[in-house]
This record gives C-alpha cells, sequence and structure tokens, in this order.
C-alpha cells in the first residue's frame, strides 16, 4: 500500500499545481510515466506481451495512448476474448496495483487493452486539459473495441468485455449505456453513479473545479441538470442490454453507499435478469478493497472480501464471455 499511498500523494500535488499552470509539473509527469512503463515491462516480463501504443480517438480529436497486454503464446485467429480496462481516478493512469490482476487475465487466456483517456496524467498539458468527464473520455475507451478487433488477430470480436474501477466504473457504465451491443459484458467495481449526488455531498465548487474546469458542463447542476444526469449511470440503467457485474461497499469512503445503494437497487428491480450485484458490508480497504496490493511482491492482498470479489468477477467473465456461448 505504500507505493499506492506515494502514488496519489504525488497524484494530489501534481493536480494542485498543475491547475496553476506550472509547466515543469507536466514535464516531471511526463518523466514519470516513462518509469511507469517501465515498470510494466518489469512486471510483464515472463507473464505476458505489453505493449504501447496509440489509437485515435472517434471522437476525432484526439490520439490516446493505451497499454496491451496479451498471453504469452500464439493462438488461432479470432480465439482470445478480449478486456477494455479502465483505470480509476479523474487524473488518474494505469496504476501499478494492477499488475497481478491484469498477469491473472492474460494467464486466463484474455488480450487485455488499458487506455489512457483523455485527462490522464503523463501525457503533457494539451491532453490533461482535454479532461471531459463522462463526455469525449467514453468515446476514448470505446475506439479501445474497434483497434482489437482491426489490429489483434487473435481477438474474438464477439467476445470483448469492459471492466473498471470507480470513474473508471462509470466510464464502463456510460460506456454500454451507450453503445448497448458494442460489448460482450462489463463489470463496473465501486464505480461513480450519480452526479448530482456526488457534488451536493462533496460541494459543487470544489468538484467542478477537478470534473469540469473547462465548463464543458456548461454550469452547475441547478443550472444544467440533464448535463449530469446524462453523465450520470444511475439515470441510464435502462438501457442496459448486456450482462453487468457490479460490486459496491458499505464503508466506500469516496464513493459513499448513498451513491451506490440506488444503482443496485435500479438495476435489481429493472434489470434483474441482466445484472448481478453485491454489496460487502465492511471490507478492509472500503474503497480500494479489491485493490491492495504488495508493491514489493506484486501479489494480492487476499483478505477475504478481495478474494471473493475477484473469484466473483472471474467466474462472471468466463460464462459471460465463454466461446460456446458466442458461436454462430
Amino acid at each position: 500500500m505504500a507505493q499506492r499511498l506515494l502514488a496519489v500523494s504525488v497524484l494530489a500535488a501534481f493536480v494542485s499545481v498543475a491547475a496553476r499552470g506550472e509547466p515543469l509539473e507536466f514535464e516531471r509527469a511526463l518523466q514519470q510515466q516513462a518509469k511507469t512503463d517501465e515498470t510494466w515491462r518489469a512486471a510483464s516480463d515472463g507473464h505476458m506481451r505489453m505493449e504501447k501504443i496509440t489509437f485515435r480517438s472517434r471522437a476525432g480529436d484526439l490520439d490516446i495512448p493505451a497499454f496491451v497486454f496479451q498471453p504469452l503464446t500464439d493462438a488461432a485467429r479470432g480465439s482470445r476474448p478480449a478486456l477494455v480496462w479502465v483505470h480509476e481516478d479523474i487524473r488518474g493512469h494505469l496504476y501499478e496495483h494492477y499488475v497481478p490482476y491484469i498477469r491473472e487475465a492474460t494467464a486466463r487466456g484474455y488480450v487485455v487493452m488499458a487506455p489512457e483517456y483523455r485527462g490522464s496524467i503523463g501525457y503533457g498539458q494539451a491532453f490533461y486539459d482535454a479532461i471531459d468527464y463522462g463526455g469525449r473520455e467514453v468515446d476514448d475507451v470505446v475506439t479501445a473495441v474497434d483497434v482489437l478487433r482491426s489490429r489483434y488477430r487473435q481477438v474474438d470480436a464477439g467476445r470483448i468485455g469492459i471492466i473498471g474501477w470507480s470513474h473508471g466504473g462509470l466510464i464502463t457504465l456510460l460506456s454500454i449505456f451507450r453503445n448497448p451491443r458494442m460489448f460482450d459484458a462489463a463489470v463496473a467495481i465501486v464505480p461513480v453513479a450519480n452526479l448530482l449526488e456526488r457534488l451536493d455531498r462533496k460541494g459543487v465548487d470544489k468538484q467542478r473545479a477537478l470534473m469540469d474546469p473547462a465548463n464543458r458542463f456548461g454550469g452547475t447542476p441547478s443550472q444544467q441538470p440533464d448535463v449530469y444526469k446524462e453523465r450520470s449511470p444511475l439515470f441510464q440503467v435502462d438501457r442496459l442490454r448486456i450482462p453487468l457485474l457490479v460490486h459496491v461497499a458499505r464503508n466506500d469512503e469516496d464513493v459513499n453507499i448513498e451513491e451506490g445503494l440506488p444503482l443496485i437497487d435500479a438495476l435489481r428491480a429493472e434489470k434483474p435478469f441482466l445484472a448481478v450485484t453485491k454489496i460487502y458490508d465492511h471490507p478492509v480497504g472500503g474503497h480500494m478493497f479489491d485493490r491492495r496490493v504488495n508493491m514489493r511482491t506484486w501479489e494480492p492482498e487476499n483478505n477475504p472480501e478481495q478474494r471473493d470479489s475477484w473469484a466473483r468477477v472471474w467466474r462472471f467473465l468466463e460464462h459471460t464471455l465463454a466461446p460456446q456461448l458466442h458461436a454462430n
């Protein structure tokens, strides 16, 4: 957890200083991202094949960096399932605490693509300033499906899932609600669900400064409620057309249960045959419960709730992306 806490403190310091427009911080972030890339290469060695690519977002205005991880062994054309892996944090990137889980995914035969959507740190000021919370960042992530289908011959175009955490969970949900048939299964862990509730709870001015510095929303929630609802998964549940797994935690200090529980209730009421949900009462780590990792050994913390959550995730994905379910 020490490295995660360090990463968070560095991120917080970067956001604070970068908000004042100091270019030196962007240069430092670029250097830090290069180190992160090297860490991923080292962690991949002997476990999976890793490459760093870029692709043009279907929004048409930006090139998106992305990590791609593949199993070590080759497979027949169109034989492997794939996962689009969406990192957390408004100003985050693919954190190293995902190492054991992406290793597990590739060991299970998945091709994994992790897009560093607009607003992510480590790619310069223009990329940082392009943040579009719940907007074009979703286009960035969805474009990964086209890239997987066109560039990676092993990928089965009919077996592509998406998985995300926190803000990445929000992007995951908006991706499948806006593109009902593009993915074949989805997993959202402790997802941000309701911007109206979130801003009311955390402070409108503070949250708007973080998520919408360019005023792409066009105003506050009271001025533009429909915009905030369109970017809130809670209000899009009726659009669900594919199997979805959602986990939330009652002791989540970020996505409080008051934000997460209405989403669970809506899914259970409106989509009982598509949505699989689980509420963890008091998991170790709260918001981070399923991502706590020993950064020296790359091993998960393996507390009971973490083990249970990941076991459910893998079973869900193996069932929903199983080849026999997608034949013909």
